[in-house]
């Protein structure tokens, strides 16, 4: 499995969040993390990106159990994988060619000649144009700084990428532009997806299982097909 949740509970203060919430994710999978506001699914991924800590229970990520790494340990396990939070988080001071090098430039030791051509390639990878290189992220479309966030996501070529809300604010055609990406990038390198979406469009075409939290609790676990079949009440109220 790439990622494992067991029987995890996270709570701020006298506020539960995940009262016991388990979950797996296949290798390959495109899977999400799905439910109303306040439910914990962005708390989650962050708790499997190292970024929050759940109470008790049991997170791993790659074969890894997340509370027992020391800091090295950490680090090397974020190496393999990459980031797409909801905004972008692009540095606005840097171009977006500067953006996605970041990271080849901080954790390899490659010439800088080579460093600017792979991170011309991953541009090209997600569809931006030549000349989006030299741009800065303030010059970049809503639907442009998700595709150079996502450039600078699979830099060091992730096994496991996570994307938190990739479609929010766009409009829908770039949405299902994205989408689109998403699908034939799992095709073209094999990597899996761990997803973060309220997207409807998304949910029916894109995720091949998903978690519905609420209430602190998994309430329903699968593809969409199939839980139509076995909770359609709750499909039907939380596609609505």
């Amino acid at each position: 499995m790439m990622v494992e949740v067991n029987d995890v509970v996270t709570a701020f203060g006298s506020h539960v969040v995940h009262d016991g919430v388990s979950l797996h994710v296949k290798k390959g999978e495109i899977f999400g993390l799905l439910g109303g506001s306040g439910s914990g699914k962005t708390v989650l991924m962050r708790e499997m990106i190292l970024l929050n800590r759940p109470k008790s229970g049991q997170i791993r990520v790659l074969g890894k159990e997340l509370s027992s790494l020391d800091e090295t340990d950490k680090q090397a396990l974020r190496l393999q994988w990459g980031v797409l939070f909801q905004f972008g988080a692009l540095f606005s001071s840097l171009t977006v060619l500067e953006n996605v090098m970041i990271p080849l430039q901080e954790y390899t030791a490659l010439p800088r000649a080579f460093i600017e051509d792979m991170a011309r390639m991953k541009l090209r990878m997600v569809g931006l144009p030549e000349h989006a290189a030299s741009l800065w992220p303030s010059e970049l479309s809503g639907g442009m700084k998700k595709r150079a966030g996502l450039a600078r996501a699979l830099a060091l070529d992730p096994a496991l990428v996570f994307l938190d809300e990739p479609t929010s604010g766009l409009d829908p055609s770039s949405a299902r532009a994205f989408d689109a990406l998403v699908l034939e990038l799992r095709e073209l390198l094999g990597i899996t997806v761990v997803m973060v979406t309220h997207d409807k469009d998304t949910i029916k075409q894109v995720l091949d299982r998903f978690v519905i939290l609420g209430e602190g609790k998994v309430q329903a676990q699968g593809s969409y097909t199939a839980l139509m079949d076995t909770h359609p009440a709750l499909m039907k109220r939380f596609m609505e």
